[in-house]
């Protein structure tokens, strides 16, 4: 049911209104992002935000521009429709936790890609933390020059800049925290029990959705690894019919009901920069493996130019497959593709 909202806990509007650089605007679509299911009338928002009834109204207007949608009741308030979805830096910030909300947060209707674009900006000097978001990625990346399918306001595509101390040796497990992030939120947030094909990808009910993309940038003249590029895509909630034909059988979407991707996005850049540092927690190989549905199935994958069959035995340490080839031979894989031997699993 639906309630009036002219009374507002003043926690919930203390990081709404506290920045310089947070517009009227953006003020307002947090205050509406985090009471979806109110009306909230104008008079509070001006009393609490300390400006014109006149000044709410152009924001609600400018807003509606942008393309929310936001109920206007007379005598009564606003309201963002529950089914609003339109990503952006306010709508994030208002989820995130009171750690996270001095993050850079840069969002676009539309990128080439958020990893290009994070290297662009962590080339000039973009500080740790730095998160870029868009509705849309026209040349979307993803592992061994593949591409990752970024249709417009269905998916989640963000990539974050981060600036840790790890040397090139743990590289892997970058990529290892990230997927552990992921499926964190997803369980979080909805209940659901998502596995991880090694090494970036994560499925729900046999089809992929999510890949990751962990990219370095580094100094050649010390040798260390200057800034780390995670990039994250999600399917959020593409249909299946939406999806080019060489991906049905292979991609689905997560479909959280009741969760916004502004509230996915806040909470898994939460996740991620828990230990943005990569002191990663000790057990964090283990939370892996818990998730993974690799163990114990058989692969193939190729090597040396020919294919290889065999059974996943382990990951070790650092994020490596342990493989028991046909021959009897023990392989440790730091790298590559690999395909389960299943009707379930397709890549």
């Amino acid at each position: 049911m639906l309630s009036l909202i002219d009374n507002v806990d003043d926690n919930i509007l203390y990081y709404c209104s506290r920045g310089d650089s947070m517009t009227i605007k953006n003020e307002v679509l947090s205050v509406l992002e985090q009471n979806r299911n109110a009306v909230i009338s104008g008079q509070m928002l001006a009393r609490k935000l300390n400006v014109s009834r006149s000044a709410i109204w152009k924001a609600i207007k400018s807003l509606q521009a942008d393309g929310y949608k936001i109920y206007a009741t007379t005598n009564k308030g606003y309201q963002l429709d529950i089914n609003s979805d339109l990503m952006s830096a306010a709508g994030i910030r208002a989820f995130l936790s009171e750690q996270n909300k001095n993050c850079q947060i840069f969002v676009y209707k539309t990128l080439d890609s958020t990893n290009s674009e994070a290297k662009r900006l962590a080339l000039g000097g973009a500080q740790h933390g730095t998160i870029i978001v868009a509705e849309e990625q026209t040349a979307g990346r993803g592992r061994m020059g593949k591409t990752f399918f970024s249709p417009p306001k269905t998916g989640i595509y963000m990539s974050f800049i981060l600036r840790p101390q790890v040397d090139i040796n743990d590289s892997q497990l970058v990529t290892v925290y990230a997927a552990v992030s992921v499926c964190k939120v997803v369980e979080r947030l909805t209940g659901l029990c998502p596995q991880i094909k090694w090494v970036n990808d994560i499925y729900l009910n046999g089809k992929k959705i999510c890949g990751i993309l962990t990219e370095a940038i580094s100094d050649f003249e010390s040798g260390s690894i200057e800034s780390i590029i995670v990039g994250v895509g999600i399917n959020f909630s593409t249909e299946q019919d939406d999806f080019p034909l060489e991906l049905r059988n292979i991609a689905g979407s997560l479909f959280a009901t009741g969760i916004s991707r502004n509230k996915f996005a806040a909470a898994l850049i939460d996740e991620i920069m828990a230990h943005g540092d990569f002191l990663f927690q000790s057990n964090l190989v283990e939370l892996y493996k818990e998730r993974s549905l690799m163990l114990g199935r058989e692969i193939i994958y190729q090597k040396n130019g020919l294919t290889v069959c065999g059974t996943v035995l382990d990951i070790n340490e650092k994020g490596n497959l342990v493989v028991k080839t046909k021959p009897g031979q023990i392989d440790v894989l730091h790298s590559g593709e690999v395909k389960i031997v299943s009707k379930n699993y397709n890549s």
